[in-house]
């Protein structure tokens, strides 16, 4: 995030937006987890095969995808718009929001719906919002992390504008993210849960580097570590160069050390280590770092409230046979 958090391996997951001027339930009564049963009945497992192939051949593809996901839900709801790319350059991808995004995420996207269209049950018959969906679940669940079903039935948006993109920054305390989170008609609890993205992906150093040295709850020995990997002092690498995983203990499995990181001062970003920091969410941090099953049966759930947000239906969206561009 930057003004939003520019996340390299990308969130982890990490408004008010123009999400929040959606009704977040507004269409869900049409997504159901058997929508495509009679229209695409491999989709499940095309979109697994596919996603596996795109980890195969990055070890950023995961997290990427679901950070994607995510600046997707939170901006015009999930509705694929942050795949839009408009000729004169005005689209959500190319905001400074968006610009931690990275290629890989929008690869595995790409990827997959290809490998769906490739089926002639299913050509041009499943939206790029559900093909989103069903991967941001499949980097997850491949990645270590909890298998869940997938809501679906989305229609894609037709309209990408970069004026639309607001995100939370890596400085947010708890009371700026959970307004955010709230415009999205997400809990705290909801909000604590997806945070746990930040389990794989790594972050600039730009994004971090102002606490080195300067924030007392970072851990010393992990201040000394992200000291030696941006240079001293609030100015170094000013390009960005640099860069740290969120969670240095298992940066590439979907685990529950997210939480034990941020018990012991070594939470990346301001807005990672506030979750603990303050004592209105470290319960729930001290819950997630003990179990990992109720964090996954948590993260699961709020993935599920999140996809939900701003959905399209056929009368305000469409099915794009091109993910990039609107029919």
């Amino acid at each position: 995030m930057a003004a939003s958090l520019r996340i390299l391996a990308g969130l982890a997951f990490l408004a008010v937006t123009s999400a929040a001027l959606l009704s977040p339930f507004a269409v869900v009564g049409q997504l159901t987890t058997d929508y495509y049963a009679g229209i695409c009945p491999n989709l499940e497992t095309i979109v697994r095969s596919s996603v596996r192939q795109s980890m195969a051949a990055s070890p950023i593809a995961a997290p990427a995808t679901l950070r994607l996901f995510f600046h997707d839900c939170a901006v015009r709801g999930c509705d694929a718009s942050v795949m839009i790319v408009n000729s004169n350059g005005d689209d959500e991808w190319r905001s400074s929001d968006n610009q931690s995004l990275k290629p890989e995420g929008f690869t595995t996207v790409l990827n997959a719906k290809a490998a769906v269209d490739s089926d002639p049950r299913c050509r041009y018959k499943v939206s790029c919002a559900d093909i989103l969906a069903l991967a941001a679940r499949e980097s997850v669940y491949q990645s270590g992390g909890p298998y869940y079903q997938v809501e679906l039935g989305r229609h894609d948006g037709r309209v990408s504008t970069r004026d639309n993109v607001v995100l939370p920054h890596a400085s947010f305390n708890l009371h700026q993210l959970n307004a955010f989170f709230t415009g999205l008609g997400l809990s705290q609890t909801d909000m604590i849960a997806l945070s746990g993205g930040h389990t794989f992906g790594a972050a600039d150093c730009r994004f971090f580097q102002y606490r080195v040295g300067a924030d007392p709850s970072m851990d010393a020995a992990f201040a000394s570590e992200l000291r030696n990997t941006c240079g001293a002092g609030a100015g170094a690498n000013p390009s960005g160069g640099g860069f740290a995983f969120l969670d240095g203990a298992t940066p590439a499995t979907f685990d529950n050390a997210y939480y034990q990181n941020l018990q012991r001062g070594r939470g990346l970003l301001g807005s990672d280590q506030a979750l603990h920091a303050d004592q209105r969410s470290r319960g729930t941090v001290d819950y997630y770092a003990g179990s990992q099953s109720a964090f996954f049966s948590d993260f699961a759930a709020a993935m599920t409230r999140l996809g939900r947000v701003g959905v399209k239906s056929a009368a305000t969206g469409e099915i794009r046979r091109d993910c990039r561009f609107p029919n």
